[in-house]
């Protein structure tokens, strides 16, 4: 599967960094909406799957899916250039500020938030005829989750804030490391055996992840769920953002860019030294 050693693939996440920071407005955005669409058809697989089966880790195997497919495409999860939009910064790359970062992380994620509504009515109008009759078993599953997962946020006041933002920063460590998969290996298969195994340790232990929630909580409240808008902001997507950005960049991306980027400036790396004859530096 030709697998890359850490030291070459933190040199490519600087770089996507990096390019992510300088795209377009347009490409941002585009790319974003796209994300948001693919990732929530996967929501919708999963949770398909999960009423059908009755068995939640069945969902969590087909989800990753949709995370692989924009993956591969080159569409932007915000959740993503959370971790890697800033490496560039701290590398101190050329015209990289972080008010750039920033507008790349808020460009992409009203992309995201955009794509995940446009499927949220589709999928709301397909559940239910075009709004002519109940919810079916799907839906009524959508309404379960999206509510357990803001009332019952809610009803523990900041207790479950706090518990929604640290489902955020487990939920973006696994993220991250799934983006950052697409980068260890140079065949299709291996890409995405290495993206699909951290997202199906997410999705299975219940995280919570801000893309997937501009979707799932907008439909549940197209569906009927008994909850509002300035609840799901502050007992849901607020909470899982900020842990999101803490999960994914001092989790997951500062880490490896300390210890095979940062750290092997000056320094010989294990592949320089083995080509040279001489001990690696880490053995």
């Amino acid at each position: 599967m030709s697998y890359l050693k850490p030291a070459e693939f933190v040199q490519t996440m600087i770089a996507t960094g990096e390019a992510k920071v300088r795209t377009s407005t347009r490409d941002l955005i585009l790319r974003g909406v796209m994300a948001g669409i693919i990732l929530s058809l996967a929501v919708v697989v999963a949770i398909t799957t999960i009423t059908q089966t009755g068995i939640g880790i069945v969902g969590a195997l087909v989800f990753p899916v949709g995370f692989c497919i924009l993956s591969l495409m080159g569409y932007d999860l915000v959740t993503g250039v959370f971790g890697l939009a800033p490496l560039a910064q701290f590398d101190n790359r050329p015209g990289i500020t972080w008010a750039r970062v920033m507008r790349c992380w808020g460009l992409v994620g009203l992309g995201n938030l955009i794509g995940s509504l446009l499927v949220a009515f589709l999928i709301a109008l397909s559940l239910t005829m075009n709004f002519s009759v109940e919810p079916n078993a799907v839906g009524q599953t959508f309404i379960k989750v999206s509510t357990a997962r803001t009332v019952g946020f809610e009803n523990l006041g900041f207790d479950g804030w706090i518990t929604c933002f640290v489902r955020g920063i487990l939920c973006n460590l696994m993220v991250c490391l799934g983006v950052i998969g697409n980068m260890t290996a140079r065949s299709v298969a291996g890409k995405i055996a290495a993206m699909w195994l951290p997202i199906f340790i997410f999705f299975a232990l219940v995280f919570e992840h801000a893309v997937v929630n501009m979707f799932l909580f907008p439909l549940g409240m197209m569906l009927g769920a008994d909850f509002g808008i300035a609840t799901w902001l502050n007992y849901n997507l607020i909470p899982t953002i900020l842990g999101n950005i803490v999960g994914g960049l001092l989790f997951t991306c500062v880490p490896l860019y300390l210890t095979h980027a940062k750290t092997a400036k000056g320094l010989t790396t294990d592949t320089d030294a083995e080509m040279h004859g001489q001990p690696a530096l880490s053995k």
